[in-house]
């Protein structure tokens, strides 16, 4: 048995290993996954040597517990948490080393949602359509972390980082979300845009890797009825019956019934990843289709 290899002792709320994702199969159905914080997974396979596409673990709220079977540099990035490592407090945000057989304790998150757990070599399970990505949508990719599992870990091919500070943005106080209108802002009443785009919403709890869901006034309808199914993008905002916005987010399903009224740029999306239930939303408009 290999010793480059991590030993889950504690897998937290969700645990799910994540790279940059699958995308170009979304004609065969298949969603794009990887990880919602992209900017805070790329940053911490920076810190400990690894490529911008290596495998990661991406945690939810609470964090996780791991053991090495090999020393290892580990960074944890994204939601701001405690790391300790046999119980001794080591650095968030910047490469650790945690020797063979030590605990490495990610804990849960003092802001923001989801932190990113880099490993020197990568996570490297066996890979999906070319991603070793977690897709809780169609569950593609190896499945969430449970107690017990154990994940095997590539070979370092690069030095970690030797930096001083690394600057990390915080977790969102309020989402600002820039959005398209369309393709589907026809189905809805002159009224129900001056709602969306003047009102602020709120995240709702039932927010997770598929869609941020939000609370707020409800959209009207200027068409009954339903679409045929069509095809979803990341980032489209979908509005169901109860007439609620729906962001769309990496695990989202490929096509969809209900009409979407705008979509989010993509550079704004790495922020609902570590959104907190409650947090204020706002769409701006900032180009009409």
């Amino acid at each position: 048995m290999t010793d480059r290899a991590l030993a889950v002792v504690r897998a937290g709320a969700l645990t799910t290993v994540q790279d940059q994702g699958r995308p170009g199969h979304a004609h065969l159905g298949v969603p794009r996954s990887g990880a919602l914080d992209a900017p805070a997974a790329a940053l911490v396979n920076r810190l400990v040597g690894n490529p911008p596409g290596a495998a990661l673990l991406e945690t939810t709220l609470n964090g996780c517990d791991v053991r090495p079977r090999s020393t290892v540099m580990v960074a944890v990035g994204g939601a701001p948490c405690p790391v300790t490592v046999d119980g001794r407090p080591v650095a968030w945000g910047a490469p650790v080393r945690v020797p063979a057989g030590a605990l490495l304790s990610v804990g849960t998150a003092v802001s923001g949602v989801r932190s990113y757990v880099g490993v020197s070599g990568g996570v490297t399970v066996e890979p999906v359509l070319g991603s070793r990505s977690t897709d809780l949508l169609s569950g593609l990719g190896p499945p969430p972390l449970t107690d017990g599992m154990v994940l095997p870990l590539g070979t370092p091919t690069a030095p970690h980082a030797r930096v001083d500070v690394v600057p990390h943005p915080r977790p969102p106080a309020e989402l600002v979300l820039r959005v398209t209108l369309g393709p589907r802002d026809d189905w809805f009443t002159t009224a129900a845009i001056r709602t969306l785009t003047t009102h602020t919403y709120r995240v709702s709890s039932a927010s997770n890797r598929i869609g941020l869901r939000t609370e707020g006034p409800a959209l009207e309808r200027a068409l009954p009825g339903e679409l045929p199914s069509e095809g979803m993008v990341l980032g489209a905002v979908q509005v169901p019956p109860d007439g609620r916005p729906v962001v769309f987010l990496a695990d989202h399903p490929t096509t969809g019934g209900y009409p979407v009224i705008a979509v989010v740029r993509p550079t704004d999306l790495p922020a609902t990843a570590q959104a907190v239930p409650g947090t204020p939303v706002r769409f701006v408009v900032v180009r009409r289709r």
